[in-house]
């Protein structure tokens, strides 16, 4: 009775920490892909952003892009996602002189089945591209700058998703 009931006792706490998903973004260094597991620490591992330069005129729009690239065997929730508690891609800008976001657009989903999901998933895989609708102000100042933005991302692999993190993005901007 007490053996079986120490083994009841193991495969609840194993079953509570197999099912526990951490609720704060990780903040761990990007530099090694992946641990010695094979696995990544987190997110940011496997995901990598850069933005090509915007030209703008003043008083005009225009579109930068942020190019998404994630690893092979890897995807990441689109936005929005499918259901709520999944972790939306999500781009997020940081205001500049002169300059505003007038919106975001985010690609099409793939949409995929997994096995850990009753339904299949919108996800984003291999390289896709956000782009970012710009707006030069009369009063911007001429020249080139750099526009801070950031990349909220949760990575997952056909059986599990990894602790989300961000990406620091820089989006080079050149009013004329």
């Amino acid at each position: 009775m007490l053996k079986r009931q120490l083994t009841i006792s193991i495969l609840l706490l194993f079953f509570c920490c197999a099912c526990t998903r951490p609720n704060k973004e990780s903040n761990l260094p990007t530099t090694a892909a992946t641990p010695a597991s094979g696995h990544p620490r987190n997110s940011v591992d496997v995901v990598k952003a850069i933005a090509s330069p915007a030209e703008l005129r003043l008083n005009g729009s225009a579109d930068a892009v942020v190019r998404v690239t994630v690893q092979n065997g890897y995807h990441i929730n689109a936005n929005p996602s499918t259901f709520s508690y999944l972790i939306a891609t999500e781009l997020t800008m940081n205001p500049a002189a002169g300059i505003s976001v007038s919106f975001i657009v985010y690609p099409d989903a793939i949409t995929k089945s997994f096995s850990f999901a009753d339904k299949p998933l919108a996800v984003y895989q291999g390289t896709t591209d956000i782009k970012v609708r710009l707006k030069a102000d009369k009063s911007s100042p001429v020249g080139t700058q750099n526009l801070s933005a950031k990349l909220r991302v949760q990575a997952c692999d056909d059986q599990v998703c990894y602790a989300p993190g961000t990406l620091d993005v820089t989006i080079p901007v050149s009013i004329k």
